[in-house]
């Protein structure tokens, strides 16, 4: 039984010059139209069965809150009438500093919102700038205090690090402003350059220079230091959490939970299948319009396939992955170079450091099991 549902709202102001992902880039966001056609996809595929509890439910984008406080909450109240959220559930949003006024978040949190994600970046308003953010660093402290004056103290922040040394950031500056906002969660994102985006033309034309590994390294150690030491759990690659605060929804996604993908290019997965929608915003909304389930793709995972993802995603995890007979001397290399340590309950789990390695410490290891 899914445990978890996803909604993707893909509407943004503009183009992130980092962003790859599916958005629709609008000046008026068609906020009836979406709504309609998500209503319609839970129509097609869930019908009127009674509503399925649920432990978590994360609207994301895009960016949500693009949806404005009435249109948001709408939004979720579509989705509980399919999915109730169980009694100490965590509904999460996606929100942009811009969009966070104290009058749309207690639209949200009336609608059950308990969990904000807001997309912080940088503190620094020259590589806001460089990004094509829609937002200055003053807007993200006044975000703030606007989600904890209307009762949301569960705020998880991003933060993007590894820009081109040429913006000059002073990366320890932004970790430290970001944390005097107390905020319970952080995510930390390493840039990446993909090919279709401006930053991927950027780099192409010789205009930006991509991060040497060396400076990915030195700011993914430093973020760890500062931020365990203020008292956050680094307990995924990517993402810290204050004792008790960890994002439920996203674990769920580590643990191969099965979820329910609703919008855009969402993705599903049952424990078996993995499923994807329609990536386009236009045809998403044209397939559920004419109640057609909005079914891009699918495919359902082989021994091959879950144990090549029980190896990643028990590595990427502080909970770590059981070691096989046999695998210790595979291991012991890692052990030496302080990538790795094996708990007393006998489980690998990575350091920060291993985890700037985990794609290469997952492949051996997934090599090692399929043989």
């Amino acid at each position: 039984m899914h445990r978890h549902v996803y909604v993707h709202v893909p509407f943004c102001s503009r183009r992130c010059s980092y962003c790859d992902f599916s958005i629709a880039v609008r000046r008026v966001v068609p906020v009836e139209e979406y709504l309609r056609a998500l209503d319609a996809e839970l129509a097609v595929r869930f019908g009127n069965a009674e509503a399925a509890e649920v432990d978590t439910i994360y609207l994301g984008g895009g960016t949500p809150s693009r949806l404005g406080g009435e249109g948001l909450a709408r939004a979720i109240a579509l989705v509980r009438r399919h999915f109730s959220l169980a009694g100490n559930g965590e509904l999460t949003i996606e929100v942009n500093p811009e969009d966070l006024s104290e009058e749309n978040a207690t639209a949200w949190v009336e609608a059950g919102v308990n969990r904000l994600s807001l997309g912080t970046q940088t503190f620094d308003d020259a590589a806001l700038r460089w990004m094509h953010r829609s937002h200055d660093a003053s807007a993200i402290e006044t975000a703030v205090a606007a989600a904890r004056a209307a009762g949301l103290e569960n705020v998880s922040l991003d933060l993007i690090f590894a820009l081109p040394a040429e913006l000059r950031r002073d990366f320890a500056a932004d970790v430290r402003r970001l944390l005097a906002l107390r905020p319970m969660h952080v995510s930390l994102y390493g840039l990446t350059v993909e090919p279709r985006t401006p930053l991927g033309r950027w780099v192409g034309s010789g205009t930006a220079v991509e991060r040497p590994e060396e400076g990915y390294e030195q700011e993914y150690l430093l973020a760890h230091e500062l931020l365990t030491s203020d008292g956050l759990e680094h307990y995924e690659v990517s993402n810290y959490g204050r004792p008790g605060f960890r994002s439920r929804h996203n674990s769920a996604y580590w643990a191969s939970v099965p979820y329910v993908g609703l919008g855009p290019s969402a993705h599903g997965f049952d424990g078996q299948v993995r499923r994807w929608n329609a990536s386009g915003y236009a045809e998403w909304r044209d397939l559920t319009f004419a109640a057609r389930d909005p079914l891009a793709g699918s495919e359902r995972l082989d021994e091959g396939n879950l144990i090549a993802e029980g190896v990643y995603l028990g590595l990427r995890s502080d909970a770590g992955l059981p070691l096989l007979p046999g695998e210790r001397d595979l291991v012991e290399p890692w052990l030496v170079e302080r990538w790795v340590v094996i708990e007393a309950d006998g489980r690998l789990r990575c350091t920060a450091l291993g985890w700037l390695r985990l794609d290469s410490l997952a492949a051996a290891l997934t090599h090692s099991r399929s043989r």
